[in-house]
């Protein structure tokens, strides 16, 4: 009978570049037993799918460290709750929110209906205690949004990973330690003082200068010849290491003996700044996990007790001071305090947050006590998921990055063939000196390592990816990051995409009483209610400085509105057409109310003592930023569209203030059919939405592009999602691909061009093996610099 396949993960020390992890995989793959192997520079792990075989992970092990790489097996755990499973846990009732999404919350727009059949129905919420059954506001049609916090739900469509993968004890960070504490730096300055030494010996005993550079030159070289060996045991022939063995021992064949001793120390240097430039980049995203507290101070029994933070079961009680992190994705219990969420999601107004509201391990509590339970566990809080998201996503190659991987297949043996055919040909068939010649091939030899062009591209995408991430930009991918910046065309929804997802009031008129007195009366009948219209005026109640009224004996009339007693006074609140049959409104009352309606605006009208005291209209608002987020992009020459499920005169209203073409009255596939005949008039198109019927468009176009509020249909669809929710973001999205395309491009004219400049110069015998070897080192240090640029570049795009 068949085995069953298992799987074991190591940490590997020592892998900075693409050539690294390409050795690993092909050494391991030729192992008997193993069936698939997975190497992550970006985590530093490598992952092993085997038969169980008991003599494998020996065999495994002999094989990497015989390459020069250091391996540690990372022990198994169990795996971390799902994140559906924390978010229906958080909220402490048994409300299906993946089913609560499935009515169009993202466009059917409470302002999308006829007013004049407007019903303003309260029936069926409890106001204060009084029995009021609806307020469904059901000509609205208006189903509540949930109140998702953006940074969780930006990565919930992330599939939860083994605890390993956590923050506390994860498996994947950079090698620890200073770089002269790393094996490499420490056979670094063994070659160098080994250099300097013979440099000293040769002045004082010429006669033997040959004999001590080889000494000196054997003390870097074995290590690197080693690993050559290695590698061409397993499938590697044409390594960089082999290139450089081959070099050197020519030299010395050559009787260049104190160049070759130079050259494997430059080489040297060369890895160990390619490794500390690697690390650097590695740990930009990685360093979000220091964010995370490692200790919480949890309530049980009526104590608390300081835990280690990774411990921390959901549903757990715990306590933040003020000025601490907060050490897990939680729901606020008891208590108010300001947080700080710059570090999680960019944001950088501290948010208020109240009882109901969640928050984010990593973010700073400001002012007070806070109790929070627990929703998620350490390998799956909202910093965890999106280093695992940045981390999957640097893994998933780009376009340009495929090529040149399959590039570099041909490009090696194609140096080392055309170096055997300087070195041969001229003296064989021209007459040329041999020692010349070789001298030449062996330093065409060194100009041809390709390890600045595998770089190039990886280098720039993993910078980007991080930079991105920390700035609440997050790509699924190099393919992504790569087609964003073509884009000719992005498709918006409208409602949590353009507009913020929940009413406000806009206006509030006098018909009688003064407008605070409208207000304070709307608002006391509206206490208790949780329909988006009711918080909506209590909302702008509590930012006006209302003393909101208690109401007595408020009750419910079915499909007209709520009425209730406030201060000895009969006050109703109602849709326009319920008001006008009680009290007649006048032509003027009336133009008004059509004027606000054809501006996209829900119109409800408060009687008091049985007169018209005022009118107060609320609708969907676009976000702050939306004007400027579109002009960004229409300064870059991108066509922006307006794709939504809401009526006509809404959307009109929305479109004409945002100053973008409108499309309205949607369903799902209409807007997939839409984003498919933008892209057959030739632009690429990409769609940006939050709810679940833009999950079809959003398949449908090149990129598509979640908002960080949405739905987790949408953003496990999506390509890419927006932490934060800022419309701006998304110009910062496409400026950040192009910055990083160019990045690339620079770093291609680096490798290839330093490397064709001494290659001529070689031939031509103006430069010999040290330019050469500074060609390739120079080159590979100069394009991963370059590439490091990009870590502040969504700071720019964004700011």
């Amino acid at each position: 009978m068949a085995r069953a396949s298992e799987q074991m993960r190591y940490r590997v020390d020592g892998m900075d570049c693409a050539s690294c992890a390409s050795k690993i995989d092909t050494a391991i793959r030729r192992l008997k037993g193993v069936e698939d192997v997975s190497v992550s520079v970006t985590r530093g792990t490598m992952t092993v799918k085997h038969d169980g075989s008991a003599e494998l992970a020996p065999a495994i092990e002999k094989r990497v460290t015989g390459l020069g790489y250091k391996l540690a097996l990372v022990p198994s755990t169990a795996p971390a709750p799902a994140a559906a499973a924390l978010k229906e846990e958080a909220c402490g009732c048994g409300h299906d929110h993946r089913a609560h999404d499935k009515h169009d919350h993202s466009d059917h727009d409470h302002s999308g209906h006829d007013h004049a059949d407007h019903d303003h129905d309260h029936s069926g919420h409890d106001h204060a205690g009084h029995d009021h059954k609806g307020h469904d506001h059901s000509s609205h049609n208006h189903a509540p949004r949930g109140d998702a916090a953006p940074a969780a739900s930006a990565v919930a469509g992330v599939a939860a990973q083994p605890a390993s993968a956590a923050l506390h004890g994860h498996d994947h960070g950079p090698t620890t330690g200073r770089w002269w504490q790393s094996s490499k730096g420490k056979l670094t300055i063994a070659a160098g003082l080994a250099l300097a030494v013979a440099y000293g010996i040769g002045k004082l005993v010429p006669g033997y200068e040959t004999w001590i550079f080889t000494v000196a030159m054997l003390v870097g070289l074995v290590p690197i010849a080693r690993r050559a060996i290695a590698a061409a045991r397993v499938g590697t022939p044409f390594s960089i290491e082999m290139l450089m063995t081959i070099a050197a021992i020519g030299a010395v064949i050559i009787g260049a003996t104190e160049e070759a001793a130079a050259v494997v120390f430059l080489f040297l240097i060369g890895e160990l700044l390619e490794g500390v430039a690697a690390g650097k980049a590695r740990a930009s995203i990685q360093s979000l996990a220091a964010l995370v507290p490692k200790t919480a101070l949890l309530e049980r029994d009526g104590k608390v007790t300081e835990v280690p933070a990774e411990g921390l079961a959901v549903g757990s009680i715990i306590m933040v001071r003020p000025g601490d992190r907060i050490p897990a994705d939680g729901i606020v219990v008891t208590g108010e305090s300001a947080v700080d969420e710059a570090p999680v999601t960019g944001e950088s107004v501290p948010v208020r947050k109240e009882p109901g509201a969640s928050v984010f391990a990593g973010t700073v509590n400001s002012d007070a006590v806070l109790r929070i339970r627990v929703t998620a566990a350490a390998a799956d809080n909202t910093i965890a998921r999106v280093v695992r998201l940045v981390e999957e996503a640097q893994e998933s190659k780009a376009p340009t990055e495929r090529f040149i991987d399959r590039f570099s297949k041909y490009y090696t043996p194609g140096v080392v063939i055309f170096g055997a055919l300087v070195a041969v040909i001229p003296p064989l068939l021209m007459g040329g000196a041999w020692d010349e010649w070789i001298y030449k091939g062996l330093a065409i030899l060194l100009i041809g390592c390709p390890c600045a062009l595998v770089i190039s591209t990886p280098a720039a995408i993993a910078a980007s990816l991080s930079s991105g991430a920390r700035r609440g930009l997050l790509m699924k991918g190099g393919a992504v990051l790569e087609n964003l910046g073509a884009m000719t065309a992005v498709a918006f929804d409208k409602t949590g995409t353009l507009t913020e997802g929940k009413p406000k009031v806009t206006d509030v008129d006098s018909f009688g009483l003064p407008a605070n007195e409208v207000l304070r009366l709307a608002a006391g009948l509206e206490t208790g209610s949780s329909h988006p219209l009711a918080k909506a005026i209590l909302a702008r109640a509590e930012a006006d400085g209302i003393v909101v009224p208690e109401a007595s004996g408020a009750r419910a009339l079915g499909g007209k509105g709520v009425s209730g007693i406030i201060d000895g006074i009969e006050i109703f609140l109602a849709s326009p057409k319920a008001a006008a049959e009680r009290v007649p409104l006048s032509a003027e009352q009336s133009a008004r109310i059509t004027a606000l309606n054809d501006e996209g605006k829900t119109v409800s009208v408060l009687l008091a003592g049985g007169q018209l005291a005022g009118a107060l209209a609320m609708r969907d608002e676009p976000r702050p930023d939306a004007v400027a987020g579109l002009k960004a992009l229409a300064v870059r020459g991108i066509k922006t569209v307006m794709l939504t499920g809401d009526n006509s005169r809404t959307a009109t209203a929305i479109g004409r203030q945002l100053g973008i073409e409108v499309r309205s009255e949607l369903l799902p596939e209409d807007k997939q059919r839409i984003v498919g005949e933008l892209k057959a008039q030739g632009f690429a198109v990409a769609k940006v939405g939050d709810g679940i019927n833009d999950a079809p468009a959003l398949a449908a176009a090149d990129v598509g592009i979640a908002m960080g509020g949405g739905t987790d249909v949408a953003l496990e669809t999506a390509d890419a999602a927006v932490l934060h929710g800022r419309v701006g973001d998304i110009a910062g999205m496409i400026e950040l691909s192009k910055r990083t395309m160019a990045n690339i491009k620079q770093n291609l004219v680096i490798a290839i061009g330093l490397k064709a400049v001494f290659l001529v110069t070689t031939v031509l015998g103006i430069t010999g093996l040290w330019p050469a070897i500074l060609a390739d080192t120079g080159a590979t240090v100069l394009v991963t610099l370059n590439a490091l640029r990009l870590l502040g570049a969504a700071k720019q795009v964004t700011a």
